[in-house]
């Protein structure tokens, strides 16, 4: 791993902040990144969460006690609880934080040492507003890497065709019960400008930098009231591309009791029915491909992932349901297996699934929203393909994309695109070399 001696000429401790270290993509995407940086010369890292569900010694949590973990339990309640009083209805239920609960970390022994306070996705009840302020204030150099849009809204994860977030928020129709230009999503905007203005105040604005994982969030982030003056740079999610990397594909499918001579259809969610995840729109798509295509006979399905019996049994395929698996060599060799990766997620920023897949040579299908369309590159103006971008929300696309890939395309060339595309962009060498001219930036 490349060396940076020469750039800092001391060792520079890093502490990168996550809620979890188990669940979700930011997740994931931290603990890769913290990987990396253990292994890179003139770094010292440590990744503090809530509660630490791996083994990972350089994962330390804030609840070790039985107490500690039932106050971090009662903070997550405490905040769901204030939020389902102004909720518009459940499903959005946790796509809405509005950080009124949480701890104060500032005094942590590693946040005191570190000279370089990296923020993740930090919501759930582990950092409320009042604990960042705490945080902001302590005058230490901070990255904060965008997983969703929270941190510049009225407290949404995703605002979808919302813009609100440009001006103060207000008048949130999509998630509160009760919108008016004085709501709980312009409070929570108003109490998020406080802490920055104050943070610039207290030291230069540029002692602040703002990661977004895809140029369409990086997009947002310069686009909104909040981030506006700030340094806004564009890093992705690393992928250790010699870990995942294609498995023989009938060797794979032995392996997993799938059968060699279908086309199998791979979709991946950590729970299908979260409604973002878009599944009816999968079901729908699949259920068009089976009118469309005479060769459907062909086709099985493949869920990696929660999904109960029910749902399974009203596919219009055959489906081979693995529930949740957390060997990753054992995830490779699903991803290998596979013929064609499906998402059908109406809101996204870069998914970790896509990026998996695409490394182990299996070609993707998705919607062309958030940073999915930097992901999924369509043949076009004779530039390579690297797998089916589908137009938003259409589910007639989606099984155009599905069709095409199966049975018209060169799979071989989109699967090597594939792979490719993720080495090129992706890769942990490249996705260090960034984060690393960023830290040295902040140490000058």
């Amino acid at each position: 791993m490349q060396s940076i001696n020469q750039r800092f000429y001391f060792v520079l401790k890093i502490l990168l902040i996550n809620t979890d270290d188990a669940m979700g993509g930011a997740a994931i995407a931290c603990l890769r990144l913290l990987a990396i940086l253990e292994q890179t010369e003139g770094i010292e890292v440590t990744m503090l969460v809530q509660e630490k569900k791996r083994d990972n010694p350089n994962v330390k949590a804030i609840a070790k006690t039985w107490l500690q973990k039932k106050l971090a339990f009662e903070r997550f309640v405490r905040e769901r609880l204030y939020f389902n009083f102004q909720e518009k209805n459940k499903e959005i239920r946790f796509a809405f934080s509005p950080a009124n609960s949480g701890i104060d970390i500032s005094e942590h022994p590693l946040v005191q040492e570190a000279e370089i306070i990296h923020l993740h996705w930090i919501n759930f009840g582990f950092l409320s507003l009042k604990s960042l302020e705490k945080l902001f204030a302590l005058n230490k150099p901070i990255v904060w890497t965008l997983h969703d849009m929270w941190a510049f809204t009225g407290g949404c994860h995703h605002s979808g065709d919302c813009e609100n977030y440009e001006d103060s928020c207000g008048n949130c129709v999509q998630y509160l019960k009760n919108p008016s230009p004085t709501d709980l999503s312009n409070k929570v905007w108003q109490r998020k400008n406080a802490i920055l203005d104050h943070s610039i105040r207290l030291r230069s604005k540029h002692n602040i930098t703002i990661v977004g994982c895809s140029h369409w969030l990086s997009n947002r982030a310069k686009n909104s009231s909040l981030f506006k003056d700030f340094l806004v740079n564009t890093i992705p999610n690393p992928l250790d591309t010699s870990v995942f990397s294609p498995q023989n594909k009938a060797e794979a499918r032995i392996k997993l009791g799938l059968p060699i001579d279908k086309k199998l259809i791979l979709f991946v969610a950590a729970k299908v029915s979260v409604i973002w995840k878009g599944f009816s729109y999968f079901k729908e798509a699949l259920e068009i491909l089976k009118v469309q295509h005479f060769q459907h006979q062909e086709i099985e399905l493949v869920i990696l992932g929660e999904c109960d019996g029910e749902t399974i049994q009203k596919l219009p395929f055959k489906a081979h349901s693995l529930g949740r698996i957390s060997d990753v060599n054992q995830i490779v060799s699903v991803y290998s297996a596979a013929d064609v990766f499906v998402t059908s997620s109406i809101q996204e920023n870069l998914p970790n699934t896509i990026m998996e897949a695409m490394a182990c040579g299996t070609p993707a299908v998705g919607f062309e929203v958030g940073g999915i369309p930097e992901m999924i590159e369509s043949y076009k103006n004779g530039m390579p393909s690297s797998g089916f971008l589908a137009k938003y929300k259409s589910t007639k696309s989606l099984a155009e994309g599905m069709k095409w890939i199966l049975f018209e395309a060169n799979h071989e060339e989109l699967s090597k695109n594939a792979r490719q595309k993720v080495i090129d962009n992706y890769s942990e060498e490249v996705v260090v070399g960034k984060y690393l001219e960023v830290y040295r930036s902040m140490t000058l």
